[in-house]
């Protein structure tokens, strides 16, 4: 009969609430991209007649990346010079003949002018035939090629993406009312998805005006990516905080236990359960900022808590803080 009298007693984790250093953190949602990215086009049509880049390698800015045939282009130039070095010969003739009176001036002139819309077609072919080899703009990942060596090409074809993945950038957004708490070069901190670390970037741009309907403001941060293990497209959850660290009560956010009226905690006090209401403040990923309700040194479960009730007996298995 004693034994059915006994207060039933739980094991749980336990948290020790201490006082943090804490500073007022907001949380958008943001999305990571490529730094520079764009899909790689002929400037005009033509046979391929070379591919130098093999897919998903890096690549660096001003190597050539694809080669058109250029033999019709070439030969004009050939010709073309060959037109002017004959012209320039009849103006050097004209220019002693022009000195005894031999020719009429308008003669040598009319020279003058056929060597300078030579230079002009040389010039003009050579821009063509610059055309004929795509070189990469930028240094960067490029990916999976479109085509093959002797497709016919035309400047809607894209040959391949082009990314430059390290830095990345990160947009995000936060109320236009804390547009005057942050600054550029600002650090802020997020994580993505699949991944516990905690990364940094520094803010790099600020749209000038908000956003109408959503009064949101648009913020634009540059994430270092050197190892190549954030991917361009992936979800991050950004903290931005604001103004200066001071110290704050911090808790795990599995330990807050949600009722219909308020937020509670189970606190343990002599060891047994009180069921303690709290106001909570601000949250970071893990951890809900406690306005009002616990003190330092005050334990709380982090465990258990669909078991426990008020007056409950709790034996502490693991304290963390």
């Amino acid at each position: 009969m004693a034994a059915a009298n006994k207060p039933k007693q739980i094991a749980a984790d336990g948290f020790l609430v201490t006082q943090q250093l804490y500073a007022p953190t907001y949380t958008a949602s943001g999305n990571l991209m490529a730094n520079e990215n764009l899909d790689i086009h002929p400037e005009l049509s033509g046979r391929v007649t070379g591919i130098y880049f093999k897919e998903g390698t890096a690549v660096h800015k001003g190597q050539l990346l694809l080669k058109m045939n250029d033999a019709d282009i070439k030969a004009q130039i050939t010709k073309l010079r060959s037109q002017r070095s004959l012209q320039q010969l009849t103006a050097t003739r004209q220019i002693a003949l022009l000195k005894i009176g031999g020719i009429a001036q308008q003669d040598y002139d009319a020279t003058k002018t056929g060597i300078q819309g030579i230079d002009a077609d040389i010039a003009l072919n050579e821009a063509t035939l610059a055309k004929m080899e795509i070189l990469a703009p930028f240094d960067g990942i490029i990916g999976l090629r479109n085509i093959s060596p002797g497709a016919i090409v035309s400047p809607t074809t894209i040959v391949a993406s082009l990314q430059q993945l390290s830095p990345l950038k990160m947009d995000f957004t936060i109320p236009d009312e804390y547009r005057q708490q942050i600054s550029l070069g600002q650090t802020v901190r997020f994580f993505v998805d699949g991944s516990q670390d905690t990364l940094s970037g520094k803010i790099a741009a600020i749209e000038p005006g908000a956003d109408p309907t959503t009064r949101t403001v648009k913020i634009r941060a540059l994430v270092p990516n050197a190892d190549g293990k954030l991917l361009p497209g992936a979800f991050a959850h950004v903290m931005v905080s604001f103004g200066a660290q001071n110290t704050s009560i911090l808790i795990p956010s599995q330990s807050i236990i949600p009722t219909t009226r308020d937020k509670k905690v189970a606190l343990l006090k002599d060891g047994k359960i009180v069921m303690q209401v709290v106001q909570v403040g601000d949250r970071t990923p893990d951890r809900i900022q406690i306005t009002s309700g616990l003190k330092q040194g005050d334990t709380i479960l982090t465990t258990a808590l669909m078991q426990v009730k008020q007056g409950m007996q709790v034996k502490i298995r693991k304290l963390i803080h």
